[in-house]
């Protein structure tokens, strides 16, 4: 694969200029954005709450796969990250809430925590182009 067929998208963290990572990257017919949370720029939202955590965590995801044209419905693998399992059923029901409709393979891990402790919840998911 060439370097011109790969492109990558940043949504503004600061982690991201920190350690060197893209938001989004597509390669062949594979959109993958990783390592999203509730923070927007550097404002947490939802600070508490799994459930608003993972909302905001899936929607900025499916807004970076949206900068290559695609959406929801284009998801075809999520995985979600939890500090806590108290939270799980908090998290299913946001990721439910957004992908019902199309459901991706999923995958739920409990981790033993975040770079910032505020944070409750990291997804990632994987859209297929074509």
């Amino acid at each position: 694969m060439t370097s011109d067929a790969v492109r990558r998208v940043q949504s503004g963290v600061p982690w991201e200029e920190t350690f060197g990572f893209a938001r989004a990257v597509a390669a062949g017919d594979r959109v993958l954005v990783a390592g999203t949370t509730a923070f927007r720029g550097d404002v947490l939202y939802g600070e508490g709450d799994p459930y608003e955590q993972a909302k905001v965590a899936f929607t900025s995801a499916i807004e970076a796969i949206g900068e290559f044209g695609l959406g929801v419905d284009s998801v075809i693998r999520t995985r979600m990250y939890l500090s806590h399992a108290r939270d799980v059923d908090a998290v299913g029901r946001a990721h439910k809430e957004l992908f019902d409709s199309v459901r991706p393979v999923a995958t739920l891990l409990i981790v033993q925590g975040f770079i910032d402790s505020r944070v409750l919840v990291s997804v990632e998911l994987e859209a297929c182009r074509g």
